[in-house]
Formats: C-alpha cells, sequence, structure tokens
C-alpha cells in the first residue's frame, strides 16, 4: 500500500511525480466551469429564490413520489437486495463537473470497488444545476466500467432542475404535470415568474449516453429521491435534504418509521449533521430534527454520512454510551472546500477532541493548496505561495495542535507565513490580518471555489469503501490525487472499524 498523506508530502501528491493516467478516460472536449459567469449563475438562482419566497421543494418532492408510487414503486421506499452477510459497498459524493477533478478519482474508484455489491452517491450527482444533458459526461461515462449498481441521494445542486434529471436517470420517472398557477402578488407567484425550469433534454444523446451503463448487473430503478437499502446485515437510509438542507413532514414521517427496529443502520444524507466542527442537527418541518432520530438508541443507528461539503471529514461522537461515527464524505470530484479555516476540535458535550478528529485534506495541505490557488489568482505568487512543509508547520502553531506529518522536518515560521495563513482563514483564530480575510470559507464556497478548480494534481479527493459483517463495519477513506502512484494503490487516508450491536 503507498504512503498516505499522513506519512509523505509525496503520499499527499506533492512533489513532481508522475500524473495519472486519467485523462485518458475524459472526454476530447471539457467545458470548465466559472461560477463567476452570469450564464453558470442564472440557471442556479433557484436556491436563493427558496430562501426569499419559500422554499416549494417539499410540495414537488410529494407530486414525486406519490407519481413513482402510483408506477407500482413500494409505499414503504425500502429497496430489498439478497446480499450476503459479508459484502462491500461503496460511497461517493459531489462527484463534480465531468472536469479533470472528477475524472482523476476514476481509476482508484474502479480498483478499490472491485468485487463490491454497489455504489451510493452522496448528493450533488450533477454540476452546475443537475440538467439530464449533463449525465453522458457527468455520471454515465466516468462510471460505465463500475460493473455494480449506483444508488444517489440529490444535493442542491440536482434539484436546481426541480429534480427532473436525478428522477429520470434514477428513478425513470417522467416529468410529473405541471402545477397550477399561484394566487397574483403571492410570495410563490413572485417566486414563479423568476423560477429556473427544466430544458428538455436532446434524448438521442441521452439514449447514447445511457448505453455506456447498459450491462444488466449495473441496473438499479430507485423508489424515489429518498430510500431505504436492506442489504445483508444492515440498512442503509438516504434522506433527500432539498434546496435548502431540510425534509418535510412527509419525508420525516418516512424516516421515523424505516428507522425503528434493531438492524444496524447507516444513514446518508446531502447535509452532514457534523461538519466543520459545528453541529447541523436538520431540521424537519413539522418538528424535530434527523439528529434527533440519529441518536435515538431505539433505531441502532452506526454512522451518519453526509455530502455537500467537499472534503472528508470524522466525528466520532459518544451518544448514550455508544460511538455514532459523523462522517463528511463530499470529496468525490467538485471544487475542493478548505479544511485548514476548521479550528480546533473540541466538542466536550458529545466527547470528540482534536485527537479523536480526522479529516482530508489535511489542514497544512489545505493551506497549501489555497495559497497556490491565490497566488496564481492575484499574480502574486512570491508573497502567497507556501510550500506543504511552511504551511504545516504554520497551521500547528497557529491552532496549538501538532503536525499531522509528524517524521518531517518542521519549517521556520516567518511573518510571511503567518500572514499568509491569517489572510487565508487557517483556524479562524485571531491574528494580524483577521480582518483583512480573503474570501476562503462562507463567501469563497457561494463564488468563488467553483471557479477556482484546479486542473493539475494534487487534487485531494476521496471515496469510501464500507465492509460490512454481521458483527462490524470497516471504513476506509482512499484519496486520489491525479498522481500514477496514487492511481494504482490509493492510499487510506483514514479507518475505523464500526461494531454491530
Amino acid at each position: 500500500m503507498s504512503d498516505s498523506s499522513r506519512d509523505t508530502a509525496e503520499g499527499a501528491g506533492w512533489g513532481t511525480p508522475e500524473p495519472g493516467a486519467y485523462k485518458g478516460l475524459m472526454p476530447n472536449r471539457v467545458e470548465k466551469l466559472s461560477w463567476l459567469n452570469p450564464r453558470t449563475l442564472w440557471p442556479a438562482r433557484n436556491g436563493v429564490l427558496a430562501s426569499w419566497f419559500g422554499d416549494p421543494t417539499g410540495r414537488t418532492r410529494d407530486r414525486w413520489v406519490e407519481q413513482r408510487r402510483a408506477a407500482g414503486a413500494p409505499a414503504d421506499a425500502v429497496v430489498r437486495r439478497d446480499d450476503p452477510d459479508h459484502f462491500s459497498f461503496m460511497v461517493i459524493g459531489d462527484t463534480g463537473e465531468g472536469d479533470d477533478p472528477q475524472y482523476a478519482v476514476v481509476p482508484g474508484f474502479l480498483k478499490v470497488s472491485q468485487d463490491t455489491k454497489f455504489a451510493v452517491l452522496a448528493s450533488d450527482v450533477v454540476y452546475p444545476v443537475g440538467s439530464a444533458g449533463d449525465y453522458g459526461t457527468k455520471f454515465y461515462r466516468p462510471y460505465r466500467d463500475y460493473q455494480a449498481p449506483v444508488y444517489a441521494i440529490p444535493g442542491n445542486h440536482d434539484w436546481y432542475d426541480d429534480l427532473q434529471g436525478f428522477m429520470g436517470e434514477f428513478c425513470d420517472a417522467p416529468p410529473p404535470a405541471p402545477q397550477a398557477v399561484p394566487r397574483r402578488l403571492s410570495r410563490a407567484w413572485l417566486r414563479s415568474l423568476l423560477w429556473h425550469t427544466p430544458r428538455p433534454p436532446d434524448e438521442q444523446r441521452l439514449a447514447e449516453a445511457r448505453q455506456m451503463r447498459s450491462a444488466p448487473a449495473q441496473q438499479a430503478v430507485q423508489p424515489g429521491p429518498y430510500w431505504a437499502i436492506d442489504a445483508g446485515p444492515v440498512r442503509i437510509i438516504g434522506i433527500d435534504t432539498g434546496l435548502l438542507g431540510t425534509i418535510d413532514a412527509e419525508q420525516g414521517r418516512w424516516l421515523r418509521e424505516v428507522s425503528e427496529g434493531d438492524v444496524p443502520k447507516i444513514l446518508v444524507t446531502g447535509s452532514p449533521l457534523y461538519v466543520d466542527a459545528e453541529h447541523h442537527p436538520c431540521d424537519i418541518e413539522d418538528g424535530g430534527t434527523v439528529d434527533d432520530i440519529v441518536r435515538d438508541p431505539a433505531h441502532h443507528y452506526v454512522a451518519a454520512i453526509g455530502g455537500d461539503i467537499h472534503n472528508y471529514q470524522r466525528y466520532p461522537v459518544q451518544v448514550d454510551g455508544r460511538t455514532i461515527q459523523y462522517v463528511v464524505a463530499g470529496g468525490g470530484g467538485a471544487f475542493m472546500h478548505a479544511t485548514h479555516t476548521i479550528p480546533p476540535v473540541s466538542v466536550a458535550r458529545v466527547g470528540v477532541s482534536e485527537d479523536d478528529f480526522r479529516c482530508y485534506p489535511l489542514r497544512g495541505d489545505s493551506l497549501a493548496f489555497y495559497s497556490r490557488l491565490y497566488g496564481r489568482r492575484l499574480h502574486m505568487r512570491r508573497f502567497f505561495t507556501l510550500t506543504e512543509g511552511q504551511a504545516r508547520s504554520v497551521v500547528a502553531k497557529r491552532l496549538g495542535i501538532s503536525p499531522t506529518r509528524s517524521q518531517a522536518e518542521p519549517a521556520a515560521v516567518t511573518l510571511r507565513t503567518r500572514l499568509v495563513a491569517s489572510l487565508l482563514g487557517a483556524g479562524r483564530r485571531p491574528g494580524p490580518a483577521s480582518r483583512f480575510r480573503l474570501p476562503v470559507r462562507k463567501t469563497y464556497t457561494q463564488l468563488f471555489s467553483p471557479g477556482s478548480a484546479t486542473y493539475s494534481p494534487p487534487f485531494f479527493k476521496c471515496f469510501l469503501r464500507l465492509d460490512v459483517t454481521p458483527d462490524s463495519i470497516r471504513l476506509r477513506c482512499f484519496s486520489a490525487t491525479g498522481n500514477r502512484e496514487q492511481e494504482l494503490e490509493p492510499p487510506v487516508e483514514d479507518e475505523v472499524t464500526i461494531p454491530l450491536p
């Protein structure tokens, strides 16, 4: 097994290693998205409109679910498989934009996923607006050689076209009948004037794309945008958190029902419940939260895996004398969200400390990545660019934590490295430039990160493999850097064995 980023800088993808072979998998012409381009921003306006004029996704989701049930989908939305007691499956989230970072994940994913029974895509299958016409290059082509079914839960980007692309490709569902026109001058009417509606796809191109995953072993039709899968000794439950990261009352009722019983359960959600050292329990429309359901000892949840945030994080949370693994797994190919902005983890009431916490990329690698990005974009490479050693050392000093790559020689922490770390928000601690931080975290996420994806390694992408037995689940996070060495032997960045009750 090759070194991971916790072992060496080369294991993280730094240096001048041999490029991977992933480019041979890509189409000849690749569109590079820019979220600073009005042609990209305008079709993705529905999230903003939902926050201003009310979120209609609950009602739209109900119509999709009713349509699927009328077509014969099981009323309880449970997929009952015949997997053995010992089996494996993959989880990969926020798979990307059809460009270099997404395809760089594919060789390692195919190698690690051999003999797995199925895969789950956790949030944001297709960027930027979930259009059916984008599924060819952003779903069918990259995963055409994965010889098992793929199930998915939608993310907010999949909802930007009212879920039509997602429901057509994963649920074989035609568009529902148009809704009645809202009362004039109401909030819903104002929203409808600006609402982005999907354009009809090119059916011939879509049919050609579907042929890339047309083998019988690859087929699966899921019951709707939220579902449960009974697989071997576990139940995997996927929920749809829509545009704004909440679930409607009907889905909440269903979630409570499918969570009952003694079978160990894993939640997969588009909105992680613990992320960036903060708790986001996910509200349910008629009261309560998703995390209330996960924490209830009668439901026997052992893990909750969320997408949406484009990196890997794990929090082993103590709940009534047992441990639930809360995981962020959105690093499947889209632009990278920073980890160096995460403060030292200390969530005392649930027993999670910095020593328990895991993330990928490591905070130092994240800072080095963003320093290069800003140096390039602002044409100030000499000032901004930090080596991985400089970034690792300044992050450790600034956050008061031990350097993760402990066997590496520490680099001197200078005024420049401290200033760059402060400007880029390392640890979000006060510093000399704290008033003048550049947008890296929330603002950067909303505007600049998607437009600043890099197209050369290291990419710091990741995916999960879960090996299930009647007694335990072995969860491993594998990295994908875009370099040849990590393609041939994907490094394990994190591993935990979860006992089953």
